[in-house]
């Protein structure tokens, strides 16, 4: 199949670098999200995506709304049999939608209906889901509603953060994602409707989701920063100083809810049920070091609290 993939963010390389390397597929455009400023020196750059499509010769379209006129007319002009999809980060207008003949198939990770939206991986950790996985529906004006072609399964580990799972998703996800667009030209392979029941939401991951609420249990408290990690990343404020978290370890210690204590052990605080031991910090303007270095040079006062 002649296809113009699209996608934007590191997830989305694996399925792009699998259908590059297919004998069965041709890519003939890449399809993602402007150039922007990013990294600590602010610097323009390319996606993930863009910048894979670039070192194999790719032709790269971004436009800043899939609804622009100059895009369609390129969209219709390449006469793509289909458009796989991962994470390409905008809505797309039914105009769009309608160009390839299979339409536009998006890889999603999670196990449709449930968290749909922007950020599933993270949702499934924090909620405490036990298993996750990722599915390829065929894309249509609701948001992740369309038809499932196939999904694969993944187990949370307790140790995942939101980085770590994804990226195994990203890897299985390819397979699934090539597997489909093969049965799709086949004609061996039939999208089937969601159910109504099993649906839940995952909206977009900000900053302020970071934030650590020590008035919550442990366990939850555990979920939200590995949801979290990498990023926007887990943050709390200890004398008015951003401090920003690595995943914690739950201890069977008690300690007050925001209190703070520095042991040889590890430093620790408290929460509403057990408190935990804080691993990999990273206070304002420095690194990620080990929390005991840090509590180190802070000189924390007896009976501090965080914020």
């Amino acid at each position: 199949m002649r296809i113009v993939f699209a996608g934007t963010p590191e997830p989305a390389v694996p399925s792009l670098r699998r259908f590059l390397e297919s004998t069965r597929h041709d890519v003939v455009a890449v399809v993602t999200r402007p150039d922007a400023v990013a990294g600590r020196g602010r610097k323009v750059q390319r996606s993930p995506v863009g910048q894979l499509a670039d070192e194999h010769g790719i032709p790269v379209l971004t436009p800043r709304r899939p609804s622009e006129p100059e895009f369609i007319d390129q969209l219709t002009e390449l006469a793509p049999d289909c458009c796989p999809v991962v994470a390409y980060g905008a809505l797309l207008p039914q105009r769009v939608l309608d160009i390839p003949r299979f339409g536009w198939i998006n890889l999603h990770f999670s196990l449709l209906p449930a968290w749909r939206g922007a950020a599933p991986v993270q949702a499934a950790i924090d909620a405490g889901d036990e298993f996750t996985g990722a599915s390829t529906f065929q894309i249509e004006a609701g948001l992740d509603t369309g038809p499932v072609f196939g999904v694969v399964t993944e187990k949370i580990q307790v140790t995942d953060t939101a980085g770590v799972l994804l990226e195994r998703l990203a890897d299985s996800g390819a397979r699934l994602l090539e597997t489909t667009l093969d049965g799709v030209e086949d004609g061996a392979l039939q999208a089937v409707p969601q159910p109504n029941e099993g649906v839940s939401y995952a909206p977009k991951v900000v900053a302020e989701d970071g934030h650590v609420r020590w008035d919550q249990p442990a366990l939850n408290i555990s979920r939200r920063i590995r949801a979290v990690t990498p990023a926007p990343g887990a943050w709390t404020e200890v004398g008015g100083l951003r401090l920003k978290l690595g995943p914690v370890e739950m201890v069977e210690e008690e300690l007050p809810p925001r209190a703070i204590e520095v042991r040889k052990s590890g430093v620790f605080i408290g929460t509403a049920t057990t408190a935990v031991r804080l691993d990999q910090v990273q206070p304002q303007g420095k690194r990620m070091m080990a929390a005991l270095d840090w509590a180190r040079g802070a000189r924390l006062q007896p009976g501090a609290v965080v914020e």
